[in-house]
């Protein structure tokens, strides 16, 4: 699977842009602020509909103009396809696969595959449980469909609870509805839950000897999947938990509580670990994602590298950059020195500056 060009219109800092990509590694070079990073944004959001920033359609578009066009060729087992993509300020986002619109985003899934790997991603560990559950999702919504529509509905139910328990207090008659709901929650909640259970026994399966190898077999790593309740009590804890739900007119249980945990030589490096592991185990779940990816969907995804290797120390630099070889990579960095020093291939060169690219080979 490879990105084969893209054209970029009124996207960010960018009027227009035509770039064709090397379908091996590419490498995007500048200072800071000048637009690299909004490039792989734009190739994520082609394949996924969202930013990985978190960004707002609205927020993507140039200043003063009232829509922005992304269009993306790509190919995989042999066979190209095209995805159009129109961003407008008032309006939800438009996107079409091969000239043929699609009714749901959800539709888009599954056609491309990323990984994105950026400084924030170094800091999953010690972050809150809302950047390990966003890990999760944003992974399995693009392996599985199933689970996207599951967790889509999950979270859909999760709001429209939340909003009777404010209510219930002046419309008692409202209790009904919640136990309608409360059906519902549990249904989608439980398979949300077992996938989630089932990926991380596969990234168990891989991670481990990853780590070890980074750390000179120093370390042992294991991930635990933290359910904020299990699949069979899930019901029952709902029942219990009303008072305190209504008490407090949140949703108190169910998997948008879940966490994973990163326990190292058996202990839970989220509290406990060195800035070091912390980092490391972020690279080990990365690079086990690659692995996980290929062997999911039986081709390569592409991966996306933000300014990471600035955080990263020399022996991690090389480990990551001997990992994605066979991978097709768009890689943003201030300097090529970093590059050159690993004897690292590069396939293509972009300087960026203020909105304007360049290819420098």
């Amino acid at each position: 699977m490879v990105i084969k060009s893209m054209s970029l219109q009124n996207y960010r800092n960018y009027r227009t842009l035509c770039l064709d990509f090397d379908p091996k590694t590419n490498i995007f070079y500048g200072d800071n602020a000048q637009g690299k990073t909004n490039i792989l944004e734009a190739v994520y959001m082609s394949g996924t509909t969202k930013s990985h920033r978190n960004s707002k359609d609205r927020e993507m578009i140039c200043f003063s103009e009232e829509e922005a066009h992304i269009r993306t060729l790509m190919e995989k087992r042999g066979m190209e396809h095209k995805i159009d993509m129109h961003l407008r300020r008032n309006r939800p986002k438009g996107i079409a696969i091969d000239g043929v619109p699609i009714r749901k985003a959800s539709e888009l899934f599954g056609i491309l595959h990323f990984i994105i790997f950026s400084p924030e991603d170094l800091s999953i560990i010690k972050n809150g449980p809302s950047e390990r559950r966003r890990f999760l999702d944003m992974e399995l919504c693009q392996l599985d469909k199933i689970y996207l529509h599951h967790l889509a509905d999950y979270n859909k139910i999760v709001l429209q609870r939340n909003k009777i328990l404010k209510e219930i207090a002046f419309r008692p008659d409202y209790r009904d509805v919640l136990e309608v709901l409360d059906q519902q929650l549990v249904k989608y909640g439980t398979q949300v839950m077992a996938r989630r259970r089932h990926f991380t026994e596969e990234l168990n399966e891989i991670i481990g000897q990853i780590h070890s190898q980074l750390t000179g077999g120093q370390e042992k790593m294991v991930l635990e999947y933290e359910a904020n309740t299990e699949e069979t009590s899930f019901a029952d804890q709902l029942r219990n938990g009303m008072a305190r739900d209504l008490k407090q007119k949140t949703t108190t249980t169910g998997p948008h509580r879940d966490d994973l945990s990163f326990m190292v030589n058996g202990i839970d490096i989220r509290k406990y670990g060195s800035q070091g592991q912390q980092r490391t185990a972020a690279l080990s779940l990365k690079l086990s994602e690659i692995e996980l990816v290929k062997k999911a969907i039986h081709d390569t995804p592409v991966l996306l590298l933000d300014d990471v290797l600035s955080e990263l120390d020399s022996n991690r630099q090389n480990y990551l950059l001997n990992s994605i070889r066979e991978v097709q990579t768009m890689l943003t960095c201030t300097g090529l020195d970093e590059l050159i020093d690993h004897r690292f291939s590069i396939n293509k060169v972009y300087r960026v500056t203020d909105g304007h690219v360049t290819v420098e080979n």
